[in-house]
Formats: C-alpha cells, sequence, structure tokens
C-alpha cells in the first residue's frame, strides 16, 4: 500500500503562537488549583462596556444578521472604521478601502498576502510580536529582523532599516505603539520612517491596534500622542496598509472583529482572498463594532486611566529587583524589562542562561506567568502584560521581588 502523502510542508513548519502558548500552561495550574499569576496574554481584564453589548443584543433580534452580509464588512461597519481612521490617524479613507476581519490578526496575516511576494524581504524591527514573522512566511516571504534594545527604547532607526535593506526589501512593518515593549515613536521618527520607506517604494503594514492606549512618560504629565505613518507623511498612504481593531481599546478581545485600510487596488485583492477564506465576520459582533467606535467614549478612556495607572505601578515595583533593566513604556499594556542582568545567577539552585530558562523558573518556583524574549526576537528579555486586575498585578511582581532577592 502506498504511504500517506506528507503534509503541508509550510504549515508544518510554522510554530504555535508562543503568547497563546505560555497562557495556556498558566490557565491549566490554575485549573490544578495553583496560584499562578499570569503576564502572559494581551488581553484586558474589564468586561466590554454594556453599550457595547446592549447594541449585540438588539442585533440579534434582527433576523437581517443572521444571513450572510458583504464579505468586506456591513456597509455601517465600513463607514465607523473610516471615520475612525480620519480621526485617530488623519487619513481621509472611503469606505470602500476598508475590510473588515475576524480580529487583528486575519488582517495582519491577509496584509502579508497581499503585498508579499515569493522571495521577498520584510523588514520586521524586533522585538516584534510574535504572529509577525510567521505571517511574514506564509506569504513566501522572508522576514528580516533589525533589532533595537532597550538603551534605543526598542525603536529601529533610519540607519538600521536602511542597513538591513536589500534589493529583494519590498515591506517594513511598522508598529507604534508596540507590542511587545510598549514603545510609542515620535512623529519626527515616524516621519523620517515614511520618507525613507517612499524614496525606496517600500510597501509599510503598519499595526495601529494600540493607538489609543498611551501615556505620558515618566518624565511628564503629557500625555504622548502615537503619530500614525499615514498622518506624519500623507504621502506614502499610497503604499500603506493599516491594521486595526476593537479588542483592546474595548476590551472586546473574544468578539473578533478587527479590520485592514489601504489603497484601492491593495483592499481588493484583500478582499478577494477573504471571499474565499471566510467570508463575512460575525454580523452580531460587526453591529457591536459600530456601537463601540460610534458611541461615547468614556469607558474606554477608564480602562487606559486604570491601564496607566497599572503602568506606573508595574515599572515601579519591578525597577527595585537588582538586575532588570525596565524602560518606561509609553503605550499598549506591556512592560518588557532586560534580564541579562539575572542570568548566569544561581536561584532556587538554578543557573538560567536565556529567558526562556528563566521564564521557567519564574513559572516553577514563583508560579508566576511571563513570556520569554525569544518569543519576539532575541533572548534576555521578558514581556509582562499589565492588562490583569490590580491586586494580582502586585502580588506577581512581589514574587518576582522575593525570588530574585540578594
Amino acid at each position: 500500500m502506498t504511504e500517506r502523502a506528507p503534509l503541508s510542508r509550510k504549515l508544518s513548519a510554522i510554530a504555535e503562537s508562543a503568547t497563546l502558548k505560555v497562557d495556556a500552561k498558566a490557565k491549566a495550574l490554575k485549573a490544578e488549583g495553583k496560584p499562578v499569576v499570569s503576564y502572559a496574554a494581551g488581553e484586558p481584564d474589564f468586561a466590554t462596556p454594556q453599550f457595547i453589548v446592549d447594541a449585540a443584543a438588539e442585533a440579534l433580534a434582527n433576523p437581517a444578521n443572521y444571513r450572510y452580509t458583504p464579505a468586506a464588512g456591513l456597509p455601517e461597519l465600513r463607514e465607523a472604521i473610516a471615520a475612525k481612521t480620519l480621526r485617530d490617524s488623519g487619513l481621509e479613507v472611503s469606505p470602500s478601502q476598508v475590510i473588515v476581519t475576524n480580529g487583528g490578526k486575519q488582517s495582519v496575516y491577509q496584509a502579508f498576502q497581499a503585498v508579499v511576494n515569493p522571495g521577498d524581504e520584510v523588514l520586521l524591527p524586533a522585538p516584534y510580536w510574535t504572529t509577525y514573522p510567521e505571517a511574514i512566511r506564509l506569504a513566501d516571504g522572508t522576514p528580516v529582523e533589525v533589532f533595537a534594545g532597550a538603551d534605543q527604547e526598542y525603536k529601529v532607526t533610519v540607519a538600521q532599516l536602511e542597513a538591513a535593506r536589500t534589493d529583494r526589501t519590498t515591506v517594513l512593518v511598522f508598529v507604534s505603539p508596540s507590542n511587545p515593549t510598549g514603545s510609542v515613536y515620535s512623529a519626527e521618527e515616524t516621519k523620517a520612517i515614511a520618507e525613507w520607506a517612499l524614496e525606496h517604494g517600500i510597501w509599510i503594514i503598519s499595526d495601529e491596534i494600540y493607538q489609543n492606549l498611551t501615556y505620558a512618560p515618566a518624565d511628564s504629565d503629557t500625555r504622548v500622542t502615537a503619530t500614525s505613518i499615514v498622518e506624519a507623511l500623507p504621502e506614502v498612504a499610497g503604499q500603506t496598509i493599516l491594521v486595526n481593531g476593537v479588542a483592546k481599546t474595548y476590551a472586546m478581545t473574544g468578539w473578533r472583529v478587527g479590520w485592514m485600510v489601504g489603497p484601492a487596488d491593495a483592499i481588493k485583492i484583500a478582499g478577494n482572498l477573504q471571499s474565499h477564506l471566510t467570508s463575512n465576520v460575525n454580523n452580531v459582533a460587526q453591529r457591536a463594532a459600530v456601537a463601540a467606535l460610534n458611541g461615547p467614549q468614556t469607558e474606554a478612556e477608564q480602562f487606559r486611566e486604570a491601564f496607566d495607572r497599572r503602568r506606573r505601578l508595574i515599572v515601579s515595583e519591578l525597577s527595585k529587583i537588582d538586575g532588570l533593566v525596565v524602560p518606561n513604556p509609553t503605550g499598549a499594556f506591556y512592560v518588557y524589562p532586560d534580564v541579562h542582568g539575572l542570568l548566569g545567577r544561581t536561584w532556587g539552585g538554578v543557573t538560567p542562561t536565556t529567558s526562556l530558562e528563566l521564564a521557567d523558573l519564574i513559572l516553577d518556583q514563583a508560579e508566576v506567568a511571563v513570556v520569554p524574549g525569544e518569543a519576539f526576537g532575541p533572548s534576555g528579555y521578558i514581556r509582562m502584560s499589565y492588562a490583569l486586575g490590580d491586586d494580582h498585578l502586585l502580588e506577581g511582581v512581589q514574587r518576582l521581588q522575593r525570588l530574585f532577592a540578594s
């Protein structure tokens, strides 16, 4: 009998999401009754605002929402997204330049599928969200990491990008505020990168899902602004795809509503892909997203203020641990300490030499879940989300303080 044909080589080479893997392990330990504090998942602990839930409940009563609708999204939601894009990204677009996707992750996948050809190189500033390199490979592209450490606030420079550019470079990933670091590029830094990309005809995929979650730096009372790359340099809009969603700002991670915005030709082919891949997003969730974008932003601002309070607390407490370097993030809801000072030292009989080994030690000995830097680029760092309850946030850090006490 002939041996079965092999599985897909492309998919077999794709790694599982490291953040989801760590979060799943933490949840399994909690289910066993262990008091694990998890900083792994990038998921707000707040309930979705009630007026958004009410809009979904109302949508359930309308039989029109039980049927197929346009694959690219409900017209009302595409209009609301176009309005938000003008309001927050400074770019005027037609609703026809918007595709509603099943969460921001689908928009990331489709953006790479739309602009990457086999053999293309995609410049990927590191540390990076764990999904980006896999999505690039699924588009038959080659991710090229460009690393910026804590000494640069994890922000790459034009000089670094130019040094990494080759004649095969066609795409740049730009993320501000950043997952995993919380770094926010200034308007000047953003414009310089946009000018460089425009000069060389390079596509930009700009992930703006955290754009509304920004804070004041340590030496100021003024909240920073996450300047959109298309606002910093409007001329670059013709070679830029923006990806975004309601998950983070409105505590709607499980609703799975994201979107992509871009030039008409790129959106056309991405829409063709979606028509075969998933078709339309859940209509009830889309109605909820319309309410989120068009409704009062009071609760979203309260969420942001709570994140800000937690940010200041976790940075202050982590900074008390000898061996950690803790840059002060000004966006998103992550802190990304440099842990090189903890490596090569013995803690509880274990001597970790990588951040992966350190994360295992922390989970085993302190029952605290963090994501190691290997998930986002080079070893020597950990990502901690502060999108969890205040009591748990402090308890987990205090466990780390006891574990790493001199």
